[in-house]
């Protein structure tokens, strides 16, 4: 069979998140997302993530199946709530222990640890201050950096500070579908600026304790398609590429929040004329610290046709013309050149010195058949158009070193429960049985060959 090959040291891996896969709820402070969890009608099937992989207690089976599938990488994301239960003063060490030995073992299977410091998980007492809509969690975080950077980093070289900032803010505190689940336009872009602000502290502060670290940020970004040519199709297509990728990118590289977007926010008088009263001087710059690497999470386009904040409703994303037979169970419209589209845009618009794609996945509920396999062939073909993409844009000069599918394992996924599953291992909730899928006997054939099928 005829394959692209992928540049000899391309990184192949897979992610997680610790809320998601953890459990062990017991033995870590509460986050803002047990207490939303708790809320009535919050998640969809009324679920939570105390139990979830019972990856605490099976981290050793679960690398072990890292391994099988020749893993070159594992993306994980450390609890602060885990190592600091209250997010600041008294640290656990039964916490960071875990996370020793987590590192500890994934190395011995020669498995390269990415640590990403924040996948949403606050600490609930920081939440009871202010949360993200406070300065104070901003420098809570860089303390919390330095902890875990301290602990992990003479054997961890590559750090990921937050995982999309923009659904932390915008979804968590403007939408309300995540936690915290405020509905507070300013509260959701003072969020985001306090979470940009903190990468750019805590990024000097790890490179100080890490020797040769290479430091990024996640941010999931998609190509905005105006639903037809129309001028008001068009201009809605660039807000909504302000809201969904500029707003977080700008700044990141240097450029300062849009000025179109802060045009915009004070004519609606979400912000004064001045500008976003939580940016203070300096802050800017303080973002803007030099980056190793930007880490791109992929999952759609997104096909506007309306003007809204912080963005429309869901079914207003995508195209509603494209077929259910062409979307995922989450409903998000299968686009793999999408992604070709997205590391193009950054790489021509932004030049990072280096990419990853953090994450790419799809939801699909196949689940065990009658010989034990787990034929889930949408997702095995969902994972090789993308990587065929992927490998378009290394040929038109993307720095692309590595690719991360989300995810190794399903798992508790956000406000939908237990309803989606992402994972290429089937996981039994209530045995806690683990099958690799088909998707992942596909993902090690690609792996072993550094190479996707061309067709």
């Amino acid at each position: 069979m005829k394959t692209r090959a992928f540049p000899g040291g391309f990184v192949w891996g897979a992610a997680t998140s610790a809320f998601q896969i953890e459990g062990a709820a017991d033995s870590r402070g509460e986050s803002i997302w047990d207490e939303f969890c708790r809320r009535p009608g919050a998640i969809e099937d009324g679920s939570d993530g105390r139990r979830a992989c019972e990856h605490v207690q099976r981290f050793e089976h679960d690398v072990a199946l890292m391994r099988e599938l020749g893993l070159g990488a594992y993306r994980f994301s450390v609890s602060w709530p885990r190592v600091l239960p209250t997010g600041r003063g008294q640290l656990s060490e039964p916490g960071l222990d875990f996370y020793d030995r987590l590192v500890d073992r994934l190395l011995a299977a020669g498995i390269t640890p990415f640590v990403t410091l924040y996948h949403w998980d606050l600490p609930l007492a920081l939440q009871r201050e202010g949360g993200w809509t406070a300065r104070s969690t901003a420098e809570a975080f860089v303390d919390y950096a330095r902890i875990v950077a301290k602990r992990l980093g003479d054997r961890v070289r590559h750090w990921v500070t937050h995982n999309e900032p923009r659904v932390a803010s915008m979804v968590g505190h403007h939408l309300g579908r995540h936690a915290p689940g405020t509905q507070d336009a300013l509260g959701a872009l003072t969020t985001s600026h306090h979470l940009l602000l903190s990468h750019g502290w805590a990024v000097p502060e790890i490179r100080a304790l890490v020797p040769k670290a290479e430091v990024g940020i996640t941010l999931d970004l998609a190509p905005m398609h105006a639903a037809t040519a129309a001028s008001e199709h068009q201009k809605a297509r660039r807000l909504h590429d302000g809201h969904f990728n500029r707003w977080f990118l700008d700044p990141v590289f240097g450029r300062g929040y849009p000025r179109d977007m802060l045009r915009h926010f004070a004519e609606r008088e979400v912000v004064p004329a001045s500008g976003l009263p939580a940016v203070l001087p300096g802050d800017e710059d303080a973002i803007a610290v030099p980056i190793d690497f930007l880490g791109i999470n992929y999952y759609r386009r997104n096909v506007v046709r309306t003007e809204s904040f912080p963005e429309p409703e869901d079914e207003e994303l995508w195209d509603p013309s494209a077929p259910l037979s062409e979307r995922t169970e989450m409903g998000w419209e299968v686009y793999p050149e999408g992604l070709w589209e997205t590391l193009v845009r950054v790489h021509l618009d932004y030049a990072p010195s280096a990419l990853y794609v953090t994450e790419n996945g799809a939801s699909y509920s196949t689940g065990p058949s009658e010989d034990g396999s787990v034929p889930d062939v949408l997702r095995l073909d969902f994972l090789r158009t993308h990587f065929q993409q992927a490998h378009r844009a290394i040929e038109d000069g993307v720095p692309l070193r590595g690719y991360f599918v989300w995810s190794l394992l399903d798992n508790f996924e956000w406000d939908r429960g237990y309803t989606q599953r992402f994972g290429i291992v089937w996981v039994d909730y209530e045995t806690q049985e683990r099958r690799l899928k088909d998707s992942a006997l596909f993902y090690r054939r690609v792996i072993a060959d550094n190479a996707v099928p061309a067709e």
